[in-house]
C-alpha cells in the first residue's frame, strides 16, 4: 500500500502535513510518498522520529496555491505537487493520494491527470457527516464538486454514494435519500422531482426525499444533492456547532454550579466534541475519477492529516473504483444519459 501524499497543500503545510504522515506510517505501516519540494519536506522530517517507516520524498518543484485558479495552475504547473502525485497514482505507483491544498485544484488535477470512470458524466465530491443513527454518521454528496447539475448527474451520485458506503463504510445496505424541501415526492426542484421516480425504480435502497432536519436525525445513510447545496449545508452546519460549543463554553463559565457539573461530565463532553470534529472524518473522497483522490480540509493539522491517509487507505482496500464501475455498468443511466 502506497498513499501519495501532498506535502505542500494545506494552510499549516508543509510541517503539519508531514507530521500526520508521520503519523499515519507509523500507525497503519504503510508507505507514505511525500510529494513537494525535497529540501522542505527533509526539514520537516528530521523534526521527527521516522526509524523504520517507509516515506521516500517523489520532488515536485511548483506548488498550486490556494488563490490560484484551478484549472490554469494545473495545467500550467506541470511540477506541482497535486500534478506529480496523481501522476503516481496514474501510473500505478501509488494506490492513493491525499491533498490539503487547493480543493478546485484538486479536482481539475484529478479529472485530467486519471480521467473519469467509463460512464461517469460528471465526479462528486463527499463527506461524512455526524447524525443520531446506528453508524453515527451518513455520506453527504455532492459537496462542491459541481455547482449545476442535471438529473442524471444525482442519480449517479447515489449510486456512487451507495458504492462507497457498502465498500468504505462497510454498510450492507445504505438508505439512500435526495435532499429536498419535503418528503413528498412532488416536493422541490424540477431536478429533484425528475430524478427522484428514477431512484424509486433502481435496485437502491431509496427511502424517498429527506430534509435538512433529516440528515442530522440519520433518516438516511447516503444523502444526494448537488454540490451548491450540498456545500452551503455543510457550511452551515459547521457554523451552527461551533456557536453551540461556544454558548455552552460561555454559559458554562458564567455559572459555578454549572461548572462543578462540566467537571463531572468531562468524558461526555469530550465525546460530544470529537463527534462533531471535522478533523476525525479525515477527508472527502471525489468520486468518479478512475482512481482514490481525499480532499482534505485545507486547514488540516497534523491529526486531520493521519485520518485523511486511513481514508484513502480504506478506499484503495477496499477497491471504491472497481465498485463503481462495475455498479454504474449495471445502472439505467450510465453512458447515454437516457
Amino acid at each position: 500500500m502506497k498513499i501519495a501524499v501532498d506535502a505542500m497543500g494545506g494552510d499549516h503545510a508543509p510541517a503539519a502535513i508531514v507530521h500526520g504522515a508521520v503519523w499515519a506510517a507509523r500507525d497503519f505501516g504503510i508507505t507514505i510518498q511525500l510529494v513537494g519540494q525535497p529540501d522542505v519536506i527533509k526539514t520537516e522530517l528530521a523534526r521527527h522520529n521516522t526509524t523504520g517507516l517507509d516515506l521516500p520524498i517523489i520532488p515536485a518543484s511548483q506548488v498550486i496555491e490556494m488563490d490560484e485558479s484551478p484549472v490554469a495552475a494545473v495545467k500550467a504547473k506541470k511540477d506541482s505537487s497535486m500534478v506529480v502525485a496523481l501522476r503516481l497514482v496514474k501510473q500505478q505507483q501509488s494506490n492513493a493520494f491525499v491533498t490539503a491544498g487547493n480543493s478546485g485544484g484538486a479536482m481539475a488535477a484529478g479529472l485530467f491527470g486519471l480521467g473519469r470512470i467509463k460512464g461517469v458524466k460528471r465526479p462528486a465530491l463527499g463527506t461524512i457527516f455526524p447524525t443520531d443513527s446506528q453508524h453515527g454518521y451518513c455520506f453527504l454528496l455532492d459537496v462542491g464538486a459541481n455547482s449545476d447539475v442535471r438529473y442524471e448527474n444525482l442519480y449517479q451520485f447515489a449510486f456512487m454514494g451507495h458504492y462507497y458506503a457498502q465498500h468504505v463504510l462497510q454498510i450492507p445496505s445504505p438508505r439512500v435519500g435526495l435532499l429536498s424541501i419535503g418528503e413528498e415526492e412532488e416536493k422541490g426542484s424540477l431536478l429533484t422531482q425528475r430524478v427522484s421516480p428514477l431512484l424509486k425504480d433502481s435496485h437502491l435502497n431509496f427511502v424517498g426525499n429527506v430534509e435538512g432536519k433529516d440528515i442530522p436525525a440519520g433518516l438516511a445513510d447516503v444523502v444526494v444533492t448537488d454540490g451548491f447545496t450540498g456545500n452551503v449545508y455543510i457550511k452551515g452546519a459547521e457554523g451552527v456547532a461551533r456557536i453551540i460549543q461556544k454558548y455552552l463554553e460561555r454559559e458554562i463559565k458564567s455559572r459555578p454550579t454549572a461548572l462543578l457539573g462540566a467537571i463531572l461530565a468531562r468524558g461526555a463532553i469530550k465525546a460530544f466534541r470529537t463527534k462533531l470534529d471535522y478533523r476525525e472524518f479525515g477527508g472527502g473522497p471525489l468520486l468518479g475519477v478512475n482512481g482514490v483522490v481525499i480532499i482534505a480540509h485545507g486547514r488540516s493539522d497534523p491529526y486531520a492529516t493521519r485520518h485523511a491517509i486511513r481514508v484513502a487507505k480504506q478506499a484503495a482496500e477496499n477497491n471504491v473504483v472497481g465498485a463503481i464501475a462495475a455498479g454504474l455498468g449495471k445502472s439505467k443511466i450510465s453512458t447515454n444519459g437516457k
